[in-house]
């Protein structure tokens, strides 16, 4: 699950244990319900938040065995749709919280867990391990408008974003930085959240107003928010999105 913990004027929300932190419903609603203690601390609104993870992944995404359905071993719509719908209100949250956000990414990140990384205003990566990953191409999954709106705010040349998107391309930091994905390299899991806690302590002595600031962010990223409402990859008309036919 995860843990949140005061460190100097910072909080580290970070995913344990040394699985792959597949998004599921369990895992989302931890890390939300972290974020709305967060919301509730009376120092947060001029705070920061780094979110980290143990083990070999940030992220691998969402958690498509807990999506397959026992008898017939495909993706059920309702499961997927689960996921989806939770990813998305894990996404707002981010994008709506009081304060400035960096990830501090310790091992792969895929797909959705891309994903959630790139909802963080800042992003420092390791560099001896991990890729960043946006693998659906590989895997025959239809990526989410909202993805791609996101992949659009954060990422502004279009070649990267078409080596992301359509070739699935697998980025250290260092090519990560190149492509302007990723802001800053660190070197071990341990120095890289150390890197996001220097970062994070210059940014709380800016002393910035925790609401202005979410507000300036979801002016910023009012194209994602205007995509969260809905995945035409697992809510077609009939029912029957991405999920339902694999």
């Amino acid at each position: 699950m995860c843990t949140l913990e005061k460190r100097g004027n910072v909080y580290i929300l970070t995913l344990t244990g040394n699985d792959e932190h597949r998004l599921n419903p369990t895992l989302l609603d931890s890390i939300r319900s972290a974020l709305r203690r967060l919301r509730s601390e009376p120092t947060s609104p001029s705070s920061v938040l780094i979110t980290t993870a143990h083990g070999k992944f940030f992220s691998n995404g969402y958690d498509l065995s807990w999506a397959r359905s026992t008898t017939s071993q495909s993706i059920t719509s309702s499961r997927y749709m689960m996921m989806s719908s939770k990813m998305r209100g894990l996404a707002s949250d981010l994008i709506s919280l009081p304060m400035p956000t960096i990830a501090a990414i310790t091992g792969h990140a895929s797909a959705a867990g891309m994903a959630f990384a790139l909802c963080h205003d800042y992003v420092i990566m390791r560099r001896d391990r991990g890729f960043l990953y946006m693998s659906e191409l590989d895997i025959g999954l239809v990526v989410p408008a909202w993805f791609v709106a996101l992949l659009e705010c954060k990422i502004g040349n279009p070649k990267a974003r078409r080596d992301v998107v359509l070739t699935a391309a697998k980025l250290t930091a260092e090519m990560a930085v190149e492509k302007g994905i990723v802001d800053k390299v660190g070197g071990s899991a341990e120095e890289t959240v150390e890197a996001a806690v220097r970062l994070g302590e210059e940014m709380f002595k800016r002393k910035w107003d925790g609401q202005v600031y979410a507000k300036n962010r979801m002016v910023v990223m009012g194209k994602v928010l205007d995509e969260l409402g809905f995945d035409g990859t697992v809510e077609e008309e009939n029912g029957k999105g991405i999920g339902s036919k694999l």
